[in-house]
């Protein structure tokens, strides 16, 4: 259901984001995916979630878990929502304010992205970052260069966080 027949075809009304939220989180739920959760911050509003990504194994990540803010616009599926690290990160693509760049959060961006594919994307950035663009330039010189120093500074800035 649209808003009205004068403004874009690609603003949905309240319910049916809501909807797709509620719809999102059911299948979160349901397909138990290790590593990667995701829950509204509270009944009252659905636009605002905490999610939680696990490090992958054999990465510099591997054992350690990151605190995410998701906010999901009013035209949510058809524009992205905004994902950051609340959980201090180093990394690549993260800025030292928890703000990520993933194309998929960006330019590439696709109505049939969902929460589930957010997070998974997010987690395997973590094992392959992009260092053609990255947000932290001495990061991305230390995966390349140095993984034991990338790893020193990554468990500096770690903080661990409760389940």
């Amino acid at each position: 259901m649209l808003v009205s027949s004068s403004q874009s075809e690609s603003i949905p009304d309240g319910h049916s984001v809501t909807k797709r939220l509620q719809s999102e989180l059911m299948q979160l739920m349901m397909s138990n995916v290790p590593g990667i959760s995701a829950f509204p911050e509270s009944d009252s509003d659905l636009l605002s979630w905490r999610g939680m990504v696990e490090g992958p194994t054999e990465t510099p990540y591997e054992g350690l878990k990151f605190k995410l803010s998701l906010h999901f616009p009013p035209n949510y599926p058809y524009k992205a929502p905004t994902i950051k690290f609340i959980s201090p990160m180093w990394h690549p693509n993260v800025d030292m304010s928890g703000n990520i760049c993933l194309d998929i959060l960006k330019e590439k961006w696709s109505a049939v992205y969902n929460v589930q594919t957010i997070l998974l994307s997010l987690q395997s950035l973590l094992a392959e970052p992009n260092n053609k663009s990255p947000l932290n330039a001495q990061a991305a010189d230390l995966w390349d260069h140095d993984k034991a120093e990338y790893k020193r500074l990554l468990l500096n800035r770690y903080e661990e966080i409760e389940d």
